[in-house]
């Protein structure tokens, strides 16, 4: 973040994710927050916080994000950035801390090194908040399910990453859980309503329902992304065919994580699949977004693999590092197969007498059973 704002060698002009969140805050403090969603007025707002030549990043948030990005827009911009970036990281460590359940501080190595981690704080993205809110929900589930519930439904500020939470809670009977997630959802959006009115919210809907043509326009690249759309439009598909691919990619996904928390499984499986599949269900992910694939292989390797899974493992740990190069140098989606294989390592782990089929993917060394019973 400091060499792309010039802090250490001079820089041709860039900026970052954060400036769209921060322009956005600083129109809705104007009383405007209709216009985060007008490029011209969001761009302008972006060049004044940073400068002029910089890259225009769209805002297509709902007016519940608005509520924080108005409050950190009080703040200098560069001060706004690292609040925001330190306070998301301090949310996502305890997270992962718990996930891990290392020794000391030994946990710290792999929390920090997953590659989306500095992704994030580097470009100003908000995939740790996205990941703190999505495990730390998850974490409470089976203990406090209306404080989990409370806390999953802040996902709301980036709806599309709680697609599959309806599918998960329902399917393991989680309805207290489920409710609480629909009553916070519901609060968020009063208070957004409240706070900028409706004609906010009227004017994001009718920008939502554009962006999928932004996004398959190229104006983002292709490479960047991690998800079967992304994947598609990489390898040259029309569109509509990269459309058909997702959707079809969404119901797999859907059906697997009905399936896995349907049989009530260990949390470590149960997590892992709805995080993995959350990125192949949705069609906007980008490579850090892969923060929340990071706290699934947590949860998998905290649970015991055995030594094929933790290469399997360790060679999903670095995708995130090399995916948007690789897609640029070779039109290779790697993204897309780095969720695939945690997918598929959690339906093994919580469906064990697929043991067969699994091992042809990762060379598992046969079907786990139960230790046998002392005579």
């Amino acid at each position: 973040m400091l060499w792309t704002h010039g802090v250490f060698v001079a820089q041709p002009p860039t900026t970052s994710g954060f400036s769209s969140f921060y322009a956005a805050g600083r129109l809705a403090l104007a009383g405007t927050p209709w216009l985060a969603y007008d490029p011209a007025a969001h761009f302008a707002a972006q060049v004044a916080a940073t400068q002029p030549g910089v890259e225009h990043f769209v805002f297509f948030y709902p007016p519940v994000f608005l509520l924080l990005c108005a409050l950190l827009a009080h703040l200098p911009y560069l001060a706004a950035y690292v609040a925001f970036e330190a306070a998301t990281l301090a949310l996502y460590l305890p997270v992962a801390r718990r996930i891990l359940a290392l020794p000391g501080r030994t946990w710290l190595l792999p929390a920090l090194a997953f590659p989306a981690v500095p992704w994030t704080l580097g470009l100003g993205q908000n995939a740790l908040l996205t990941a703190a809110i999505l495990g730390g929900g998850l974490l409470l589930l089976d203990r406090r399910p209306l404080v989990a519930g409370a806390v999953l439904g802040l996902i709301c500020y980036k709806p599309h990453f709680g697609l599959l939470l309806p599918v998960a809670l329902a399917a393991g009977g989680h309805w207290r859980a489920f409710a609480a997630t629909a009553a916070s959802v519901l609060a968020l959006v009063a208070l957004s309503v409240a706070a900028f009115g409706w004609a906010a919210w009227h004017v994001y809907l009718l920008a939502f329902a554009g962006s999928g043509a932004t996004y398959a326009s190229g104006q983002v690249s292709f490479a960047a992304f991690v998800t079967p759309f992304g994947a598609a439009l990489l390898l040259g598909t029309p569109p509509l065919v990269a459309t058909l691919v997702q959707a079809a990619a969404a119901l797999a996904a859907a059906a697997a994580v009905a399936l896995v928390w349907r049989r009530r499984a260990p949390l470590p499986a149960r997590a892992a699949v709805l995080l993995a599949g959350t990125l192949l269900a949705v069609p906007l992910a980008l490579f850090y977004d892969c923060a929340i694939l990071g706290l699934a292989l947590f949860w998998l390797a905290a649970d015991a693999p055995g030594r094929r899974e933790q290469q399997a493992l360790a060679g999903v740990f670095v995708t995130p590092l090399v995916s948007r190069y690789v897609g640029l140098a070779l039109h290779l989606p790697l993204g897309p197969l780095a969720s695939l294989a945690v997918l598929w390592l959690g339906l093994r782990r919580a469906l064990p007498l697929t043991g067969g089929v699994a091992g042809l993917a990762f060379g598992h060394d046969g079907p786990r059973r139960p230790p046998p019973r002392p005579a």
